[in-house]
Order: C-alpha cells, then sequence, then structure tokens
C-alpha cells in the first residue's frame, strides 16, 4: 500500500501544480478582460485590450498569508517609515485553517477617477459540503468590510468600492451565467435612501463538461471551456484563443501557462487520477483509503483521489 500512497501523493501533488497554472491562466490580464467585457456592466461593449489596461499592476493570486481574521496586508515602508494597507489574497475560517482568494484585483472605471475590486474563483465542480452561493456571500462581503483603513478610514463610508465576486463552476449540467446584487422592495410608502445598492455583485458561471457551440450567448463559457479544458491540446486551445478571441497567444506567458497546464492534465491521466484507478480493486480502495486517512490526508484530498463522495469516505475511515 506504501507505493498506493506515493502514487496517490504524486497525483494529489500534479493536481495542486495543475490548480495553480490555471489561476495563473486565468489571471492574465487579456483573459481577465474578456470575462470582465462580458459579466461586468461598466465593462460591457469595450474592447478587450482597452479593458486590460484598466487593471492595475499585476493580479494577486493565491499569494499572501496573514493572521486569521485579517485582510489587509500591513506592512512598513522602509523608506519613510510609513505604514502601508495593501489588499491580501487571503481570508480564514474557524476550523478550516486558512483558505486564499484565487485570483484579487483592481480595475480602474472607464472615468477613470474611480476603480473596483475583482475576484476570480474557479472551482471544479459545485461542492457538496456547503452551499457554493453562500460562500460567494462570505467572500463579498469580505471584500467590502475589507476596505476599512484600506480604501476609507473612520466613518467614510462614501468611499467603499464596488466589488465583484466571479464564481467558475465546471463540470456542471449545463451552462448557465447569473448576476446576484441587492435590489430594494418599498413595503410601505417609498424612500430615496442614500447610497450605492451596486457595491456587492457575485456572478456565477456554470460549464457544462461539454464545450458549447460558438453562439453569441456562449461566447463566454466557450473561452472559459476551452481555457480549462482537460481534453484539448495546447494547439487546438491557442488556435481557438486566437481565431475567435484575438488573444495574443503568441506572447510567451500565455503559450507557456496553456502548455504546462496540458501536460500536467495528461499527466494527471496517466496516473489514473481522474478515474480513481489508484486503490485498484474494492478491498485495496478501502486500505489504500485507510492509509491515506492515518497519513494525515485531508478529507479533500481523499475525495480529489478517490473521486468518491465524503459520505461514503466517512463511512470508511468512521
Amino acid at each position: 500500500m506504501d507505493n498506493e500512497i506515493v502514487y496517490s501523493s504524486n497525483a494529489t501533488d500534479q493536481k495542486a501544480q495543475y490548480d495553480a497554472r490555471a489561476k495563473r491562466l486565468l489571471g492574465q490580464k487579456i483573459i481577465l478582460a474578456h470575462i470582465l467585457i462580458r459579466v461586468v456592466e461598466e465593462f460591457k461593449g469595450m474592447d478587450a485590450d482597452t479593458v486590460a489596461s484598466l487593471i492595475e499592476g499585476e493580479p494577486y493570486i493565491s499569494q499572501i498569508p496573514v493572521e486569521p481574521g485579517l485582510m489587509n496586508k500591513e506592512a512598513v515602508d522602509a523608506r519613510t517609515g510609513e505604514r502601508i494597507v495593501g489588499l491580501n489574497t487571503e481570508s480564514s475560517e474557524i476550523d478550516e485553517g486558512k483558505i486564499y482568494f484565487d485570483i484579487i484585483f483592481y480595475v480602474q472605471m472607464r472615468d477613470g477617477l474611480a476603480k473596483m475590486i475583482i475576484n476570480l474563483e474557479a472551482q471544479k465542480n459545485e461542492p457538496t459540503k456547503y452551499f457554493i452561493l453562500n460562500r460567494a456571500i462570505f467572500y463579498t462581503a469580505r471584500l467590502v468590510s475589507s476596505q476599512k483603513e484600506r480604501e476609507f478610514t473612520g466613518s467614510d463610508y462614501n468611499e467603499i468600492k464596488q466589488v465583484y465576486s466571479i464564481w467558475i463552476c465546471m463540470n456542471m449540467e449545463k451552462n448557465s451565467l447569473s448576476h446576484i446584487h441587492m435590489v430594494k422592495d418599498d413595503l410601505v410608502e417609498g424612500q430615496d435612501w442614500k447610497g450605492n445598492l451596486n457595491i456587492p455583485n457575485i456572478v456565477m458561471i456554470g460549464l457544462a463538461k461539454e464545450i458549447p457551440p460558438k453562439e453569441e450567448r456562449y461566447e463566454l463559457h466557450r473561452l472559459l471551456g476551452t481555457l480549462l479544458s482537460q481534453t484539448m491540446t495546447a494547439e487546438q486551445k491557442l488556435k481557438l484563443m486566437k481565431q475567435e478571441y484575438n488573444i495574443p497567444v503568441d506572447r510567451r506567458s500565455i503559450r507557456k501557462e496553456v502548455n504546462i497546464m496540458c501536460n500536467l492534465s495528461e499527466g494527471v491521466e496517466e496516473m489514473g487520477y481522474a478515474k480513481g484507478e489508484a486503490a485498484g480493486r474494492v478491498e485495496g480502495k478501502i486500505e489504500f483509503i485507510l492509509n491515506m486517512h492515518k497519513k494525515g490526508y485531508s478529507l479533500e484530498q481523499i475525495m480529489d483521489v478517490t473521486d468518491m463522495s465524503e459520505a461514503e469516505i466517512k463511512a470508511i475511515i468512521g
């Protein structure tokens, strides 16, 4: 069984590398721009290159750890001695350890005077241990509340920046796109309350397993499905990206990430990861799961490697 543990460890490591590369590919400014012009009202109808130029600096990709409960990166400028507060990509939950936002970045509005904060998350399938929309609401609330002492101080709430938390959920039954935001219902008379209902926004993107046909309504799903596909070759992906979206695939960073992702995907498939072949027979699979649990692998890691549900694994490990 030690060989199976090594095997599963390699598969888990391979998958982690694939996930990291997927985030890096999605974090390319031109890719982010194509997403924004299709889901954020502010940028609809704009040219992707123009929107890409409005993205400030480099997107944060799962990189800044802090103490539990904090989302602001705080440091001191060595030259001036002044306190610096910046955006952190990490949040935390009690009993779950540290979690990281996949991708976070600032983007300027059309007028160049204001900006918004965008968070992009990618999930390989809809979670079973919690409602994904609840997590999206939690992330959005974090993005808003963490702005205090970074985007505004004291009670200057008018300076709160608009936020979008965009979720890509793969392996769904059908392609879907939803914008979830605040609305005002007048129950008794009507009052024009001052404020911005557009501050918190959630966008849920459901991706079916099969890449959709070339239709206007599926433009975003077709692009994301191509980028995240584990069956298309690198050249197939690059060709579609260039021909249908005019993405500069000759740019070294994009071509490199696509090639590495495809190589990792092939490696995972060859190890039998996708089909859960690592455990062999039913008896061996049970022993395999018990050994992984004994070695300290998390429930989610065991679920990933064996392709079994949480309930099935809990029934085995007790």
